[in-house]
């Protein structure tokens, strides 16, 4: 390999952002493409932009002068590296956007689809609906829910748990915006304590609410697990992406705490991280579920047999159809992965991103 390219874009969002613990009004992407024998890999991660200097750092460390095939040791010559920083947090976002693009660059050099070069068990994955932010308007949240289902999706989510007087006509509202055949989902982001989660559980029981994301913080693995056994029996319990490696999901789902694992290839080590937490849960016969990022979880999902969905989250949505050439939508509910591209089959819009550029390393 002989360059890698690092940079930084911090995007507005197109209205207030919020879920039950956070709000925002930027999301910041950190590119990576690496050079090698006339191909360039693309990676990218969501996070502070601090994660671009990390990355940039292990790049030089790690990645530089050597082959770009034998990712299994650059993987872990990353993760040595952040040994003494943490290799959890920005470190892993670091790594998960390098790795990445490793993957896309190698499938590149063999002329396949990153799809193809890791192997199919499905043509496509189911993609929901993910937004409904606690910062939005009964009018937005109706139009945004009722807009995915319009559009094919089968199963919307929607934030829960910044307002507690609001949270359940929120619900009742998302309920009747989406009729009485689609899944709701709703995603707390660990704004409850276990009694909190398991009474509202059982209020939102009515209105058929069948997967309930964080209701506690993913760190209270005791917590979590009280939600799964008193919660309706209709409702999963979801949790994993904010996991930053395979030993915390090994520890989620020894805890019975999750009834699906979430895992997200931006936060958990890029795509070899993806596929070593789908194997932990593979050996606790538990499903996966994709948290964010549609472009590259389309391809990774479409490996993992049984696995159950990409998170189509409006905010990566917007970011990605924006700067992304061969950005793809859902068609009948479905993320298709382009074969005939190779790699990812995406290429960045430098010069429509230039304007939110933030950092870059040269």
């Amino acid at each position: 390999m002989q360059e890698v390219d690092i940079s930084t874009y911090t995007i507005p969002t197109d209205a207030p952002e919020g879920d039950g613990t956070l709000q925002w009004d930027t999301t910041t992407l950190i590119v990576c493409r690496i050079h090698a024998a006339g191909k360039i890999g693309f990676g990218y991660s969501y996070g502070n932009r601090a994660t671009g200097s990390i990355a940039d750092h292990l790049a030089t460390q790690c990645l530089l002068h050597r082959s770009a095939l034998d990712i299994p040791a650059l993987h872990t010559s990353m993760v040595e590296q952040v040994r003494n920083d943490g290799s959890r947090g920005i470190c892993s976002m670091a790594i998960s956007a390098l790795d990445t693009a490793l993957w896309d660059l190698k499938a590149k050099l063999v002329g396949a689809s990153l799809l193809d070069l890791l192997g199919a068990a499905q043509n496509s994955v189911a993609a929901y609906g993910s937004g409904g932010f606690t910062t939005y308007s009964t009018q937005q949240l109706t139009a945004q829910l009722s807009g995915w289902i319009a559009e094919g999706m089968k199963s919307v989510k929607m934030k829960v748990g910044a307002d507690p007087s609001a949270n359940l006509q929120r619900v009742r509202v998302a309920r009747e915006a989406i009729g009485s055949k689609a899944d709701l989902f709703m995603d707390a982001n660990g704004a409850f304590n276990a009694k909190q989660a398991i009474a509202f559980a059982a209020r939102c029981e009515e209105f058929n609410v069948t997967w309930f994301e964080e209701p506690v913080s993913s760190d209270d693995l005791n917590g979590l697990r009280m939600v799964r056994d008193r919660g309706p029996s209709g409702m999963e319990i979801a949790a994993g992406e904010y996991g930053y490696d395979s030993f915390y999901f090994q520890r989620m789902l020894a805890s019975h705490a999750v009834d699906v694992l979430q895992l997200d290839a931006t936060r958990c080590k890029g795509i070899t991280g993806f596929l070593q937490g789908a194997a932990v849960a593979s050996s606790f016969g538990c499903p996966l579920s994709a948290h964010c990022a549609p472009s590259l979880h389309m391809h990774v999902g479409c490996v993992i047999p049984g696995f159950r969905h990409v998170e189509y989250f409006h905010d990566h949505v917007r970011i990605e159809e924006m700067l992304f050439d061969g950005f793809i939508r859902p068609e009948g509910g479905e993320l298709t992965p382009d074969r005939s591209r190779p790699g990812l089959g995406l290429a960045f819009k430098d010069r429509d991103a230039e304007r939110f550029l933030t950092w870059r390393n040269r």
